[in-house]
């Protein structure tokens, strides 16, 4: 009874820290003028993103089983307890997915940096704009 209770705590304390971290990257991306810190807080914001999925697909009974059947000709019985045991394989799936995607991304954003800084010798975002026309 307690163990629940508990694991009810950490879920709600695990889902509060998701949105606060989900606040403090927009307020990054929106409010910092620096190109870096953007870039930081976009990364920050892909990860939290992440994390999230995998939050969704997770399932707290007890035991987790990962999402692999290792019989070829299941019973009823073996199928129904795999089915409410196991975790939802589409979230990780898509996780992955979105890891490599952010990375791309990151590495392109800061390729635009870097190239901003040469030409211009600042990474402002306000000084940037103002160089435009």
């Amino acid at each position: 009874m307690i163990e629940e209770y508990l694991e009810k705590i950490l879920w709600t304390y695990m889902f509060f820290v998701m949105i606060a971290t989900f606040g403090v990257s927009i307020y990054g991306i929106v409010f910092r003028p620096n190109m870096l810190k953007k870039i930081i807080a976009l990364t920050i914001f892909g990860d939290t993103a992440n994390v999230f999925m995998i939050f969704i697909g997770y399932r707290a009974i007890y035991p987790i089983k990962p999402p692999v059947l290792w019989t070829s000709h299941p019973d009823k019985s073996v199928l129904n307890t795999f089915v409410s045991q196991s975790i939802d394989p589409v979230p990780p799936a898509l996780v992955i997915t979105a890891i490599v995607i952010n990375m791309a991304i990151t590495l392109l954003i800061t390729f635009l940096a870097i190239q901003a800084y040469r030409l211009y010798g600042s990474l402002d975002v306000r000084d940037l704009s103002k160089l435009k026309g």
